[in-house]
């Protein structure tokens, strides 16, 4: 599975970015899906994920109520709408895929990862 990664910028607090990771390699319908991040200086982290099917989701509690991660599973694309984002936003952001897992939130649940995309966030 090779996954790749757009969408993110430069932004103010306040502002809405929608990141993309476009999936190829695999059928993408088997695949459970998550965001994480890592900021400078900060270990990776959890954001988000979303199920094989797309009807389970969860958040991770920094993130709940501005961030809606969907999937596309027709486009083999997952998508993490991000609102009111904050300075502490600021990281590049990762897609990964597991193919053991619909749901899971653990770096080492995951077995594919995408190259990152930068989200900059300014006060």
């Amino acid at each position: 599975v090779q996954l790749q990664a757009s969408g993110g910028g430069l932004v103010q607090a306040g502002d809405s970015l929608r990141l993309s990771c476009a999936a190829s390699g695999r059928t993408f319908s088997w695949l459970g899906m998550g965001w994480f991040r890592q900021a400078p200086g900060k270990e990776r982290e959890f954001v988000a994920r979303i199920s094989w099917s797309g009807s389970s989701t969860y958040y991770a509690e920094p993130v709940k109520g501005r961030f809606t991660i969907s999937r596309d599973n027709a486009k083999k694309t997952v998508y993490l709408q991000m609102n009111s984002l904050k300075p502490e936003d600021s990281a590049v952001y990762y897609c990964a895929a597991s193919s053991r897992y619909s749901s899971a939130s653990q770096i080492r649940d995951y077995d594919y990862w995408g190259q990152g995309t930068q989200v900059t966030v300014s006060s």
